[in-house]
């Protein structure tokens, strides 16, 4: 029903094809992660689906890769999915100007409006809770905000840095970019080309490889990795301390785990650039299986299991690239 809402949109046929699809995939899989997480609330009884948008993102990431979707739309959809009911409920929020804000980076706010109204509109019940006029205030609050139909015009790259880390004195505010190095965090499963892209993009910068530092220590990556890190941090912090610019290469394949090191990194005053690589799976094993320690498929299987490719709320720069091999 949302499908069909959205295909009769009134500006829906003003998208470019690119949008339009956009669209009929959120609309396709935002519900999708409702089976596996309805269950009924313990005090009151009735059905409820918590954790399903997130649910619904994890399944429409993995079926637009089995189908070969550009990353950048790929990811774009998922923000859609995962953040489909937001702008109906945005006026619960302490910050609703904020959340508009934040919205703007992580997808394009006037297709998450058009798909709210399709998602209002396709449904059997009449919900109190769903009024037409909640968006439509919505949208008058991004425009309000300049990022409707664009990202908000931050003052520049670390004044987002810090709105998304919540350490933004005011949005009027223009933090001053005194960086003292520059670190390109590699984001990627093992054989996805990130030794391939410094090599090509980035030849002369030092770099810190976890991989190196386990052969180093003679550990291998399915043993505890508590004296990896902590070896990892400790060469970090040498060429923070330094003001030296330098790569650090590992998987960092959650946004958990690689909050950790940009907050090493910001805590030095660093620049901090994210470059996520992904090809094809299949490629994937390939290279994998061409290197000097080949890291376990089963391992490989269960890292795609968990799979967060970088928002650009995290890092002053984030790049999603497709290598060639």
């Amino acid at each position: 029903m949302v499908f069909a809402e959205a295909q009769n949109l009134a500006d829906q046929s003003a998208l470019s094809r690119e949008n339009q699809a956009k669209l009929l995939f959120t609309a396709l899989f935002h519900d999708a992660g409702k089976p596996s997480t309805t269950a009924p609330d313990p005090l009151t009884g009735r059905l409820r689906s918590p954790k399903h948008a997130l649910r619904g993102m994890e399944m429409a990431r993995y079926v637009l890769r089995d189908l070969g979707c550009d990353l950048k739309a790929r990811e774009e959809i998922a923000a859609m999915v995962r953040y489909h009911g937001r702008p109906a409920f945005t006026f619960e929020k302490d910050n609703p100007e904020r959340e508009v804000i934040s919205l703007s980076w992580l997808l394009q706010n006037h297709l998450l409006y058009l798909f709210a109204l399709a998602d209002t509109r396709g449904r059997k019940a009449v919900e109190t809770n769903r009024p037409e006029e909640t968006l439509h205030l919505w949208k008058l609050l991004a425009e309000e905000h300049q990022c409707f139909g664009s990202r908000y015009p931050f003052a520049n790259d670390h004044a987002r840095f810090l709105f998304y880390r919540e350490e933004l004195r005011s949005l009027h505010y223009t933090p001053h970019e005194d960086y003292k190095a520059t670190v390109i965090l590699m984001s990627g499963l093992p054989g996805a080309g990130k030794d391939t892209w410094l090599t090509r993009n980035a030849p002369k910068l030092p770099v810190v490889s976890l991989d190196s530092i386990r052969a180093d220590l003679e550990i291998d990556a399915t043993d505890e990795q508590g004296k990896v890190i902590q070896a990892a941090r400790g060469k970090c912090r040498e060429h923070l301390r330094a003001g030296c610019s330098f790569a650090f290469n590992a998987t960092n394949i959650t946004r958990q785990t690689r909050r950790r090191w940009t907050d090493l990194f910001a805590d030095y005053h660093a620049c901090v650039e994210i470059v996520y690589s992904e090809p094809s799976l299949e490629t994937i094993r390939e290279q994998n299986k061409g290197r000097q320690n080949p890291v376990p498929e089963s391992v490989i299987f269960k890292l795609f299991e968990k799979l967060e490719p970088p928002q650009p709320s995290e890092a002053h720069k984030v790049q999603l690239v497709e290598p060639e091999f």
